[in-house]
Protein backbone atom coordinates (compact mmCIF):
# COMPACT_ATOMS: atom_id res chain seq x y z
CA UNK A 1 0.00 0.00 0.00
CA UNK A 2 1.57 3.31 -0.71
CA UNK A 3 2.44 5.64 2.20
CA UNK A 4 4.13 8.80 2.87
CA UNK A 5 7.80 8.07 3.05
CA UNK A 6 8.44 9.36 5.98
CA UNK A 7 5.51 6.79 7.84
CA UNK A 8 7.58 4.32 5.83
CA UNK A 9 10.67 4.72 7.22
CA UNK A 10 9.02 4.76 10.79
CA UNK A 11 7.08 1.52 9.90
CA UNK A 12 10.55 -0.06 9.24
CA UNK A 13 11.85 0.70 12.26
CA UNK A 14 14.72 3.40 10.66
CA UNK A 15 13.76 6.61 13.04
CA UNK A 16 11.31 8.70 13.90
CA UNK A 17 8.89 10.26 11.38
CA UNK A 18 9.97 13.69 12.64
CA UNK A 19 13.58 12.27 11.93
CA UNK A 20 12.83 10.73 8.61
CA UNK A 21 11.50 14.21 7.79
CA UNK A 22 14.89 15.59 8.18
CA UNK A 23 16.42 12.59 6.10
CA UNK A 24 14.63 13.17 3.27
CA UNK A 25 14.70 17.30 3.40
CA UNK A 26 18.66 16.69 3.35
CA UNK A 27 18.78 14.40 0.34
CA UNK A 28 19.06 11.49 2.27
CA UNK A 29 16.37 9.28 0.86
CA UNK A 30 15.82 8.73 -3.22
CA UNK A 31 12.40 6.74 -4.68
CA UNK A 32 13.21 4.94 -7.87
CA UNK A 33 16.56 6.90 -8.49
CA UNK A 34 14.94 10.23 -7.76
CA UNK A 35 15.89 11.94 -5.07
CA UNK A 36 12.31 12.17 -2.79
CA UNK A 37 10.84 15.53 -1.45
CA UNK A 38 8.79 15.72 1.69
CA UNK A 39 5.33 14.63 0.67
CA UNK A 40 6.12 12.00 -1.77
CA UNK A 41 4.41 8.84 -1.18
CA UNK A 42 5.47 4.91 -1.76
CA UNK A 43 4.83 1.37 -1.92
CA UNK A 44 7.57 -0.70 -0.87
CA UNK A 45 6.17 -3.86 -2.66
CA UNK A 46 6.89 -1.77 -6.20
CA UNK A 47 8.77 0.69 -5.50
CA UNK A 48 12.92 1.20 -4.56
CA UNK A 49 13.34 3.19 -1.39
CA UNK A 50 16.75 4.06 -0.75
CA UNK A 51 18.11 5.58 2.65
CA UNK A 52 21.41 6.71 1.82
CA UNK A 53 22.03 4.13 -0.75
CA UNK A 54 20.51 1.24 1.33
CA UNK A 55 17.38 -0.70 0.26
CA UNK A 56 14.71 0.13 2.78
CA UNK A 57 13.00 -3.09 3.77
CA UNK A 58 10.55 -3.97 6.43
CA UNK A 59 11.82 -4.54 10.18
CA UNK A 60 11.04 -7.17 11.62
CA UNK A 61 10.26 -8.27 15.71
CA UNK A 62 10.22 -4.70 17.18
CA UNK A 63 12.23 -3.94 20.18
CA UNK A 64 10.77 -1.88 23.44
CA UNK A 65 12.73 -1.19 26.39
CA UNK A 66 12.34 0.39 30.17
CA UNK A 67 15.10 2.42 31.41
CA UNK A 68 15.57 3.66 34.94
CA UNK A 69 17.49 6.88 33.71
CA UNK A 70 19.77 8.49 36.18
CA UNK A 71 20.04 11.87 36.40
CA UNK A 72 23.49 12.94 34.62
CA UNK A 73 22.50 11.77 31.59
CA UNK A 74 21.27 13.32 28.20
CA UNK A 75 18.56 11.67 26.40
CA UNK A 76 20.09 11.53 22.68
CA UNK A 77 21.53 8.56 20.89
CA UNK A 78 24.87 11.10 20.87
CA UNK A 79 25.69 14.72 22.23
CA UNK A 80 28.36 17.51 20.61
CA UNK A 81 29.19 18.72 24.06
CA UNK A 82 30.43 14.68 25.20
CA UNK A 83 28.01 14.59 27.84
CA UNK A 84 26.75 10.80 28.76
CA UNK A 85 23.85 9.72 26.82
CA UNK A 86 21.00 7.17 27.24
CA UNK A 87 22.35 5.52 24.64
CA UNK A 88 25.30 4.24 25.93
CA UNK A 89 23.26 2.77 28.72
CA UNK A 90 21.37 0.51 26.60
CA UNK A 91 24.00 -0.51 24.09
CA UNK A 92 23.83 -4.19 25.37
CA UNK A 93 20.63 -4.40 24.16
CA UNK A 94 21.90 -5.51 20.56
CA UNK A 95 19.85 -3.27 18.02
CA UNK A 96 19.43 0.31 17.40
CA UNK A 97 16.71 2.11 19.41
CA UNK A 98 15.79 5.19 20.59
CA UNK A 99 14.40 7.43 23.52
CA UNK A 100 10.55 7.86 22.84
CA UNK A 101 10.75 11.49 23.91
CA UNK A 102 12.85 13.36 26.36
CA UNK A 103 14.00 14.19 30.28
CA UNK A 104 16.50 16.33 30.89
CA UNK A 105 19.88 16.19 32.04
CA UNK A 106 18.68 16.65 35.90
CA UNK A 107 15.84 14.66 35.42
CA UNK A 108 15.33 10.80 35.93
CA UNK A 109 12.87 8.11 35.98
CA UNK A 110 10.74 6.33 33.65
CA UNK A 111 12.42 6.36 29.68
CA UNK A 112 10.82 4.19 26.91
CA UNK A 113 13.56 3.10 24.28
CA UNK A 114 12.54 1.84 21.20
CA UNK A 115 12.98 0.70 17.62
CA UNK A 116 8.74 1.15 16.67
CA UNK A 117 8.49 4.70 14.60
CA UNK A 118 4.52 4.15 14.69
CA UNK A 119 4.26 3.74 18.17
CA UNK A 120 7.02 6.19 18.73
CA UNK A 121 4.60 8.79 16.80
CA UNK A 122 1.42 7.71 18.73
CA UNK A 123 3.21 7.95 22.06
CA UNK A 124 4.15 11.96 21.10
CA UNK A 125 1.68 13.15 18.79
CA UNK A 126 -0.29 15.65 21.22
CA UNK A 127 -3.89 14.56 19.71
CA UNK A 128 -3.60 11.30 21.55
CA UNK A 129 -2.81 13.14 24.82
CA UNK A 130 -0.81 10.21 26.44
CA UNK A 131 -0.72 11.25 30.27
CA UNK A 132 2.94 11.12 32.29
CA UNK A 133 3.32 11.41 35.94
CA UNK A 134 5.82 12.94 37.47
CA UNK A 135 6.96 12.87 41.44
CA UNK A 136 8.28 16.07 41.93
CA UNK A 137 10.21 17.13 45.23
CA UNK A 138 9.90 20.74 45.95
CA UNK A 139 10.47 23.75 48.84
CA UNK A 140 7.95 26.50 48.97
CA UNK A 141 4.36 27.64 49.66
CA UNK A 142 2.79 24.23 47.99
CA UNK A 143 -0.86 25.22 49.56
CA UNK A 144 -0.26 27.98 47.23
CA UNK A 145 0.66 26.14 44.41
CA UNK A 146 -1.24 23.66 44.16
CA UNK A 147 -4.42 25.37 42.85
CA UNK A 148 -2.26 27.42 40.80
CA UNK A 149 -0.61 24.00 38.72
CA UNK A 150 -4.28 22.55 38.83
CA UNK A 151 -5.60 25.00 36.70
CA UNK A 152 -5.21 26.23 33.29
CA UNK A 153 -1.59 27.96 33.08
CA UNK A 154 0.63 29.14 29.93
CA UNK A 155 3.93 28.86 28.84
CA UNK A 156 5.35 30.94 26.27
CA UNK A 157 2.39 33.10 26.12
CA UNK A 158 0.74 29.51 24.87
CA UNK A 159 -2.06 28.11 27.03
CA UNK A 160 -1.34 24.65 28.59
CA UNK A 161 -4.04 22.12 29.99
CA UNK A 162 -4.58 22.03 33.35
CA UNK A 163 -2.40 19.14 35.39
CA UNK A 164 -3.52 17.28 37.81
CA UNK A 165 -1.68 17.33 41.24
CA UNK A 166 -1.43 15.51 44.63
CA UNK A 167 -0.17 15.78 47.50
CA UNK A 168 2.26 13.52 48.66
CA UNK A 169 5.11 13.11 51.84
CA UNK A 170 6.42 16.18 53.69
CA UNK A 171 10.20 15.65 55.07
CA UNK A 172 12.42 18.14 56.79
CA UNK A 173 10.65 21.10 54.74
CA UNK A 174 10.54 19.29 51.45
CA UNK A 175 6.98 18.50 49.84
CA UNK A 176 6.29 15.60 47.48
CA UNK A 177 3.98 16.24 44.45
CA UNK A 178 2.86 13.76 42.12
CA UNK A 179 2.10 15.97 38.96
CA UNK A 180 0.08 14.44 35.76
CA UNK A 181 0.69 16.25 32.19
CA UNK A 182 -0.51 15.03 29.15
CA UNK A 183 1.20 17.43 27.16
CA UNK A 184 5.39 17.21 26.43
CA UNK A 185 6.40 20.98 26.41
CA UNK A 186 10.33 21.67 27.03
CA UNK A 187 10.89 21.24 30.84
CA UNK A 188 7.33 21.86 31.07
CA UNK A 189 6.82 20.37 35.02
CA UNK A 190 10.02 22.37 35.91
CA UNK A 191 8.58 25.19 34.42
CA UNK A 192 4.71 25.13 35.88
CA UNK A 193 6.17 24.82 39.11
CA UNK A 194 8.82 27.78 38.72
CA UNK A 195 5.61 30.12 37.57
CA UNK A 196 3.68 28.66 40.53
CA UNK A 197 6.88 29.91 42.94
CA UNK A 198 8.20 25.99 43.62
CA UNK A 199 11.74 25.40 43.65
CA UNK A 200 12.00 21.64 42.15
CA UNK A 201 14.76 19.99 44.05
CA UNK A 202 14.26 16.47 42.48
CA UNK A 203 11.87 15.23 39.29
CA UNK A 204 11.23 11.60 38.74
CA UNK A 205 8.84 10.34 35.71
CA UNK A 206 6.79 6.95 37.11
CA UNK A 207 4.67 6.55 34.69
CA UNK A 208 3.80 7.09 30.61
CA UNK A 209 0.20 5.89 29.39
CA UNK A 210 -0.13 2.41 31.43
CA UNK A 211 3.22 1.89 31.51
CA UNK A 212 4.68 2.31 35.21
CA UNK A 213 8.39 2.49 35.97
CA UNK A 214 9.82 -0.77 37.50
CA UNK A 215 10.88 -0.03 41.45
CA UNK A 216 13.04 -3.36 41.11
CA UNK A 217 15.03 -1.05 38.33
CA UNK A 218 17.84 0.80 40.01
CA UNK A 219 19.12 4.34 38.13
CA UNK A 220 20.91 3.20 34.92
CA UNK A 221 19.19 -0.56 34.62
CA UNK A 222 16.92 -1.69 31.99
CA UNK A 223 14.91 -4.39 30.84
CA UNK A 224 12.50 -5.61 27.95
CA UNK A 225 8.87 -4.91 28.30
CA UNK A 226 6.88 -7.77 29.02
CA UNK A 227 4.05 -8.92 26.22
CA UNK A 228 1.75 -7.57 28.90
CA UNK A 229 3.30 -4.29 28.87
CA UNK A 230 3.71 -3.97 25.54
CA UNK A 231 -0.31 -4.32 24.78
CA UNK A 232 -0.69 -1.93 27.41
CA UNK A 233 0.92 1.07 25.86
CA UNK A 234 -2.05 2.50 24.04
CA UNK A 235 -2.85 2.76 20.17
CA UNK A 236 -0.11 -0.06 19.83
CA UNK A 237 -1.29 -1.67 16.05
CA UNK A 238 0.21 -5.35 15.04
CA UNK A 239 1.14 -6.96 18.21
CA UNK A 240 -1.24 -10.20 19.27
CA UNK A 241 -2.53 -9.13 22.89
Amino acid sequence: MEERLQKLISACGLASRRTAEEWITAGRVSVNGQKARLGDRADLDRDAVLVDGKPLTPAGERTYLMLNKPRGYVTTLSDEKGRKNVAQLVSGCGVRVWPVGRLDLDSEGLLLLTDDGALTHRLLHPSHEVEKEYLVWVNGNVERAIPLLSAPMELDGEPIAAARVRRGRDSGGVHQLSITIHQGKNRQVRRMCAQAGLEVLRLKRVREGGLSLDRALKPGQWRPLSPAEICGLEGLEGHEC
